[in-house]
C-alpha cells in the first residue's frame, strides 16, 4: 500500500452507569482487529485504540484523528461500543461516562462524527459502526423505551463529504435494539456484538474476503463478505452499507493462495461437549480438539484448527487460551529461517541446505515460493533442501515465502558467488553426466508443496560431501548455547546450595565457640563443623555459572543463524536467571569469607 492508512479504533465495554450492559467481546475484538490491521502484509495501518474512554476524550480522539490530513491519506475508523438513540431521534455513541439522560453531554453524537468525517482533506474515510443499538431514552424516566427502528445510516449519509474523494459506512445491523427494564438491560435483548468485527477480522487475516481473487480485499468485498457471514451466525442481523466513492477502495492485501484443505468437521458428540454447561466438559472437548489437531490426517486436524479458532474466539478465558496455545504449535516455523551459503566458487555444483519444519504434520504443511529465479527448493520428508544457482557471480540476497494454513513466514538466503577461475568448461551432455546442474525452472513452476503426509519416509543414501559442503552446511540447528546456559543454571543453582550450607554451618559453629567460653577458638570450630568446605565449592560454582552464561550468551549472538528463535529465547531466559541468582550469591560468599578471616583471629 502505497497511501498513507491510519486506522482508530474506539472499543467501550465498561460503563459507570449501571443501565448500561458491561459487554464481552470490544476489548477482545480490538486488539485482533488491530493486529490485522497494523500487519504490513495485510493492512498496514498505523493504529490507535481508546479503550473506555470519557465522552470528551472520545470527542479529541476522533477530531483529531480527521484533522491536518492529506488527500492521499486513507482513514478507518472503528466504534465497539453501545450506541443509544434519543428522543429526538439524534444517535449517540455511549462513552464509559455517558449518562442517559444527558446523552448531549456525556455522549458522543452521530452528528459530530458526521461533521468530523465531512471536514477532513483525507481522501477516502471508512466508518465501521460494530454497536448495540438501544432505544430513545424517555425524558423524566429512569428508563429506555423501545422507538423502533435506529437507522444508523440515515445518521450519515446525509452530508457528502466535501474535502475528500469519498467516504464508506459498515454497521453491524441498522435495527438491532436492546430493551430496557427498569435500570437493567434484558440479557436476551440482542445478540453480542463481536459477530461483526470477527467476521471483518477474519475475511482479512484469512485472505476469504477477497471474493475475486485479484489479491486485494476491496470495501465491496469485505462487505459481502461479512454479510454472508454474519447472516449465517445470526439470520436477525443483517449489516448495511452505505457509501459514495470514486473508484474502488482496496482495505487490505489477500493472503488467498496459501494452503486450503477440505476440513472434516468435529464429531457431533464433541461439538455437543463444546456446548455443555460444565466446565469440565467443555475442558476436556477443547483437550480433544488440540489431540485432534496433531493427527496425521490433515483434513482431520483442519477441522480441529478452524474448531478451535472458533473456541479461542468465544470461549471463557482459560480455554480460550488452551485454545490459542494449541493454534501456536501449528504456525509455520522453519529451522533455520535463515540461510548464509558464504562464497561459493561460480560454476561449481548447486550447494544446498536442509530446512526443517518444526511442528505436526499440519503446521508442515505448506505452500514454498522462492522469489528469486536462483533459488531452488525441493521437498523432503521433514521439510525442504534449498539449492543456490552459480551461473551468476555476484552477491546474492533473497527470500523464500512459506504459506500454510494458520500464517505466513519467510526464510532468508544469502550467498556469494565468486568468479570461476579460468575459463568456463564445457558443459558435458545430459545423458552422460547426471550431476549437471539444471537451470532452475520458470518463476511460475518455482512453487512447490511440502506435503509430510504423501512424501515417502523411506532414508534415502546419503549424499558425498565435499570440503566445500563441509565447510558451509552447518545450518543445523545448535543445541551448544541452550546446554552451556542449562549448565549455567545448574551452577548457580548449586552455588547457593551451598551458600546456604555455609551459613547453616557458620551459625553452628558460632555457637559452639559461644558455649566454650574463654577456651574456645571459632577457626577450630568453623574447621570442625566444615563450613569452610561449602564456601569454597560456592565460590567455584558461583564464577563458573557467570562463565558459562558469557559463553552462552557469546555463541548465540556470534552464531545466531545456528538457533531457533525458541533455542535463542531459552538461551536467553536460562542465562538471565542464571546471573540474577550468581552474582548475589558470590557476593554474599565473599562477606561471608571475608568475616571469618577477619573475625577468626579476634574470636
Amino acid at each position: 500500500m502505497t497511501d498513507s492508512r491510519h486506522a482508530l479504533i474506539i472499543a467501550n465495554d465498561r460503563y459507570t452507569d449501571q443501565g448500561l450492559k458491561k459487554l464481552k467481546a470490544p476489548a477482545q475484538d480490538a486488539a485482533a482487529l488491530e493486529r490485522v490491521l497494523h500487519d504490513p502484509q495485510i493492512g498496514d495501518f498505523e493504529v490507535e485504540i481508546v479503550h473506555n474512554a470519557s465522552a470528551d476524550l472520545m470527542r479529541r480522539r476522533i477530531q483529531g484523528f480527521f484533522n491536518d490530513r492529506r488527500r492521499a491519506d486513507t482513514l478507518l475508523l472503528h466504534f465497539s461500543c453501545h450506541g443509544l438513540k434519543s428522543e429526538s431521534g439524534e444517535l449517540y455513541f455511549a462513552a464509559s461516562d455517558t449518562e442517559p439522560p444527558l446523552l448531549a453531554a456525556t455522549a458522543v453524537a452521530s452528528q459530530f462524527v458526521r461533521g468530523c468525517m465531512s471536514g477532513t482533506r483525507a481522501g477516502r474515510s471508512v466508518l465501521f459502526l460494530d454497536c448495540c443499538y438501544g432505544g430513545a431514552f424517555s425524558r423524566g424516566s429512569a428508563s429506555v423505551r423501545a422507538s423502533g427502528e435506529v437507522n444508523v445510516l440515515e445518521s450519515f449519509a446525509k452530508d457528502e463529504p466535501a474535502g475528500g474523494r469519498g467516504w464508506a459506512v459498515i454497521t453491524a445491523s441498522d435495527s438491532m435494539e436492546y430493551s430496557f427494564e427498569g435500570s437493567e438491560l434484558a440479557e436476551n435483548s440482542a445478540p453480542r456484538p463481536s459477530v461483526f468485527t470477527h467476521a471483518v477480522v477474519e475475511g482479512l487475516e484469512t485472505g476469504e474476503a477477497d471474493l475475486d481473487a485479484d489479491g486485494n480485499v476491496s470495501l465491496d468485498d469485505l462487505y459481502e463478505y461479512v454479510y454472508r457471514h454474519v447472516r449465517e451466525q445470526n439470520p436477525h442481523q443483517t449489516p448495511k452499507k452505505a457509501a459514495e466513492l470514486q473508484g474502488e477502495l482496496h482495505l487490505a492485501h489477500s493472503r488467498r493462495g496459501g494452503i486450503k484443505i477440505v476440513a472434516v468437521p468435529s464429531p457431533p458428540d464433541l461439538r455437543a461437549a463444546l456446548n455443555s454447561d460444565t466446565f469440565l466438559t467443555r475442558q476436556g472437548a477443547v483437550t480433544e480438539l488440540c489431540n485432534r489437531l496433531q493427527r496425521p490426517e490433515l483434513p482431520v486436524a483442519e477441522g480441529a484448527r478452524q474448531h478451535l479458532g472458533e473456541v479461542a474466539h468465544n470461549e471463557v478465558q482459560p480455554l480460550a487460551d488452551l485454545a490459542a496455545s494449541a493454534l501456536d504449535k501449528i504456525r509455520l516455523a522453519p529451522s533455520p529461517d535463515r540461510l548464509d551459503f558464504g562464497r561459493i566458487p561460480g560454476g561449481s555444483t548447486p550447494p544446498k541446505r536442509s530446512v526443517t519444519m518444526q511442528g505436526p504434520p499440519l503446521a508442515r504443511h505448506c505452500v514454498v515460493q522462492p522469489k528469486q529465479p536462483w533459488l531452488r527448493v525441493d521437498p523432503t520428508r521433514d521439510g525442504m533442501e534449498v539449492h543456490v544457482d552459480t551461473a551468476t557471480p555476484g552477491h546474492l540476497s533473497g527470500d523464500i515465502a512459506l504459506k500454510g494454513v494458520a500464517d505466513e513466514s519467510v526464510i532468508h538466503v544469502e550467498a556469494e558467488v565468486t568468479p570461476a577461475d579460468g575459463p568456463p568448461k564445457p558443459e558435458p551432455h545430459a545423458s552422460n553426466d547426471s550431476t549437471t546442474p539444471k537451470p532452475p525452472p520458470e518463476d511460475k513452476r518455482r512453487m512447490v508443496v511440502i506435503d509430510p503426509s504423501r512424501i515417502p519416509s523411506k532414508p534415502k543414501e546419503p549424499p558425498k560431501i565435499t570440503g566445500q559442503q563441509k565447510r558451509t552446511d552447518r545450518t543445523t540447528p545448535s543445541r551448544r548455547a541452550p546446554a552451556l546456559a542449562g549448565a549455567a543454571l545448574a551452577l548457580a543453582v548449586t552455588a547457593l546450595a551451598m551458600l546456604f550450607m555455609t551459613i547453616q554451618r557458620g551459625v553452628v559453629a558460632v555457637v559452639a565457640r559461644a558455649d566454650a567460653g574463654v577456651t574456645g577458638n571459632v577457626e577450630d570450630d568453623i574447621r570442625a563443623y566444615g563450613a569452610l568446605t561449602p564456601l569454597i565449592v560456592c565460590l567455584i560454582t558461583g564464577a563458573a555459572a557467570l562463565v558459562a552464561g558469557a559463553f552462552a550468551r557469546h555463541d548465540l549472538g556470534a552464531r545466531r543463524e545456528h538457533y531457533t528463535q525458541q533455542a535463542a529465547s531459552g538461551t536467553q531466559t536460562l542465562t538471565s536467571v542464571a546471573k540474577g541468582l550468581a552474582i548475589p550469591t558470590l557476593v554474599l560468599a565473599v562477606l561471608a569469607g571475608i568475616a571469618y578471616l577477619v573475625g577468626s583471629a579476634q574470636w
